[in-house]
């Protein structure tokens, strides 16, 4: 016998756990299950006032005789009996709600995942810190993929300096704004990343007349046709991913960017943000043409009410510094009040950073906004994987930990050791996050 009873508590032992995670505070179920219960509770007093005037009247029957049985008449202890139709009756009453609410939301639980533990989740991102990441390309849309775990308030602000490729295609021919990066973020905070960002990231064939257009791209330029607004064409494109967060352009001026570079023969002045990687040389400064556009006002507001602020992974020249050299973006930088980090690349750009440290890339990026804006400096130190030929680890020197608060740890993507791992990544920053503020709590 006490082997049985071993076994069935072994077995209901963590649906109990799991289950009880519905009364932990934060989640906003039992302000509405004491509201359903006091409801019922009222509406079966109205109703026990009907069939006890009516059980006191009527004849005697039979069926008041099995009445009798049905309400356990036989047991004389009225407490006993309000004891067990309570029990039963909240039994019933929170299975009930529990199977509607699970019916009710299934559809929208991804796959695999306990309804439990996925609207717990929910609810603990939706709690989460808002936090703004500044950058474009890869390294950003990597960084998000990570952070989108610990929170849903998330905002993307992205360059729109981009001129090659699919979106320098439709920015010359059909002169919007370049939708690449910022499809690529949308994609990264996608709540169905496998299916949609795969659509959104689909690129034609070479002979289908469409080559190289992502499929993404195209859809942003066909609703920035539609709604006749690039940045409404971003948020509806963020509305049919289902992403947590807000993907922001620093600035709707259709900017370019140009570069100072010191070449064998003399500096060289390059205009183009595709142009710069290719250009042998050292790039000396960037800057955009026209000069001091007006950032996008919903990108201020983020910066101004976020919690904490994340610059970088990304191409220094082509996707940091042209966030950075909008004059309202940086004055609103300096002017926040949230912790503000710089994740440093993992390893060099050829033709942008051969040979850079990570203090290279911090004296380069305040050598463009005139002066310190990071309280901390976060960067990979595990350099014994292999990389390709020309590419080389970003080192730290061990003098710049003495003019910045430094986070090393291994960061590195084992399977692409050129770039951050996202989970890694994200769990450090936010492990430095809540060190300095304190664990997240919930408000039930």
């Amino acid at each position: 016998m006490q082997d049985k009873l071993t076994k069935f508590f072994q077995r209901i032992g963590p649906f109990v756990k799991r289950e009880i995670r519905w009364f932990i505070p934060g989640m906003g179920v039992k302000r509405y299950l004491l509201l359903i219960l006091a409801g019922t509770s009222f509406l079966s007093i109205g109703i026990a006032y009907i069939i006890l005037d009516y059980y006191r009247t009527a004849p005697d029957t039979w069926w008041l005789s099995f009445f009798d049985i049905v309400t356990l008449r036989f047991l004389l202890d009225r407490t006993v009996r309000a004891i067990l139709f309570g029990l039963a009756g909240f039994g019933l009453t929170v299975f009930g709600i529990y199977g509607l609410n699970r019916a009710l939301i299934k559809p929208f639980i991804p796959r695999g995942q306990n309804f439990t533990e996925a609207f717990a989740a929910y609810r603990r991102r939706e709690r989460g810190p808002r936090i703004v990441v500044v950058g474009g390309g890869t390294g950003l849309s990597s960084l998000l993929r990570g952070l989108k775990s610990y929170t849903s308030n998330l905002t993307a602000i992205v360059t729109v300096a981009d001129d090659g490729g699919s979106s320098g295609k439709i920015r010359r021919k059909i002169g919007i704004l370049p939708p690449g990066d910022l499809r690529n973020c949308l994609t990264a905070l996608s709540n169905d990343e496998d299916l949609m960002g795969k659509i959104f990231q689909y690129r034609f064939a070479s002979d289908s007349g469409l080559e190289g257009h992502s499929l993404g791209n195209l859809f942003i330029t066909a609703l920035t046709e539609i709604t006749g607004s690039f940045e409404t064409a971003i948020a509806e494109s963020g509305r049919v991913l289902a992403v947590q967060g807000q993907v922001l352009p620093s600035t709707l001026h259709d900017v370019r960017l140009a570069a100072d570079i010191a070449a064998v023969e003399g500096d060289i002045l390059v205009s183009g943000e595709s142009s710069i990687p290719e250009t042998p040389g050292k790039v000396n400064r960037v800057w955009l043409e026209p000069n001091n556009p007006l950032a996008y006002p919903p990108s201020i507001q983020a910066i101004l009410n976020a919690d904490l602020i994340v610059i970088g992974p990304g191409s220094l020249y082509t996707s940091l510094i042209p966030n950075l050299l909008v004059p309202d973006l940086t004055e609103a930088l300096r002017a926040s009040r949230a912790q503000k980090f710089f994740v440093c690349n993992v390893a060099s750009q050829p033709g942008e950073t051969d040979r850079y440290s990570t203090a290279d890339y911090v004296h380069t990026i305040e050598n463009h906004v005139h002066g310190r804006i990071f309280d901390l400096v976060i960067s990979n130190d595990r350099n014994d994987l292999p990389l390709p030929e020309g590419i080389e680890y970003v080192m730290t020197d061990d003098s710049f930990s003495m003019s910045y608060p430094l986070y090393n740890s291994d960061l590195i993507d084992e399977k692409n050791p050129t770039r951050h791992d996202s989970v890694k990544l994200a769990r450090a920053i936010m492990d430095i996050y809540f060190e300095k503020t304190g664990p997240l709590m919930y408000k039930d």
